[in-house]
């Protein structure tokens, strides 16, 4: 049964990697046959490039973000509704919507959102005093609302994975900890932290390379902009090697991002996933 599994892998994934990886040596704008050979030029002008760092320090940013609010967010919600309280099943239902919901829908709803004249944000600059609010035209704030709206669409994956986690970890542990005098927070700090262990750890693998691959609700919000402010490798590499036929040129964008994922994904999984 490997065989077809391996051509099919082979024709849609080895050969355009190797293809990328290629063109990647040639300044070429996609048409005719690739002739003008440049070496690793396009290397070296790409890690000068002041937008492609910009896009590097983004993802940076955005892996920092998922790892500093959004995941620590979904374990304290997940830990809250994991309990039998009322309501528990309409609010899991409420958080992880945002996570259902397409990419590019969700980023042409909160550039609507953002919108200064029309959006619920200018609404509410309005009647403060603030007529001119414009977060996604602005360079000092357009990044910080894309966070925003990271976090809130991806936060309830994180939670759903949180709270299966939290239903498999026997609750004789639990009751065992109470007895024994520990409080709620020492309950949850030895017992049901170590038992998450590995739901942690994937939970982090997930947005991490999502972070890196993230694309189709920044096009729709904010196109990259204004001025660069909010690329991302991959809107990085969609502009210049398909908006401006920069083919290869965005093949080394392409072959540096295939480099880090790569890179991130089987050194986590070999230092902290080991065992799972």
């Amino acid at each position: 049964f490997i065989p077809p599994a391996l051509l099919l892998f082979t024709i849609f994934v080895i050969l355009p990697m190797g293809e990328a990886a290629w063109y990647s040596l040639f300044n070429w704008n996609g048409y005719g046959r690739p002739d003008q050979f440049v070496g690793l030029r396009n290397f070296e002008v790409l890690f000068r490039n002041a937008a492609f760092l910009r896009a590097l320090t983004n993802n940076a940013l955005i892996i920092l973000v998922s790892l500093l609010v959004q995941i620590p967010l979904a374990l304290w919600l997940a830990t809250l509704l994991s309990n039998p309280i009322r309501g528990a099943v309409t609010f899991r239902l409420l958080f992880f919507l945002p996570y259902v919901l397409a990419d590019v829908a969700a980023g042409l709803i909160w550039r609507f959102v953002y919108d200064g004249d029309y959006g619920l944000v200018g609404a509410i600059g309005r009647f403060f005093g603030h007529p001119e609010l414009f977060l996604l035209a602005d360079r000092d704030t357009a990044m910080g609302a894309v966070l925003v709206v990271i976090v809130w669409k991806y936060f309830g994956f994180h939670m759903m994975l949180f709270i299966a986690g939290l239903q498999a970890i026997d609750k004789h542990l639990l009751e065992a900890a109470e007895i024994d005098g520990a409080s709620r927070w020492q309950k949850f700090i030895y017992v049901t932290l170590p038992m998450l262990a590995s739901t942690v750890r994937l939970s982090v693998f997930f947005a991490v390379i999502g972070s890196l691959q993230l694309f189709d609700m920044i096009m729709p919000l904010t196109g990259g902009g204004p001025s660069n402010m909010t690329q991302t490798m991959v809107t990085f590499l969609f502009t210049n090697g398909v908006m401006r036929m920069q083919v290869g040129f965005g093949s080394a964008v392409g072959v540096v991002l295939f480099v880090i994922c790569v890179v991130l994904a089987f050194g986590y999984k070999r230092i902290f996933m080991r065992n799972d």
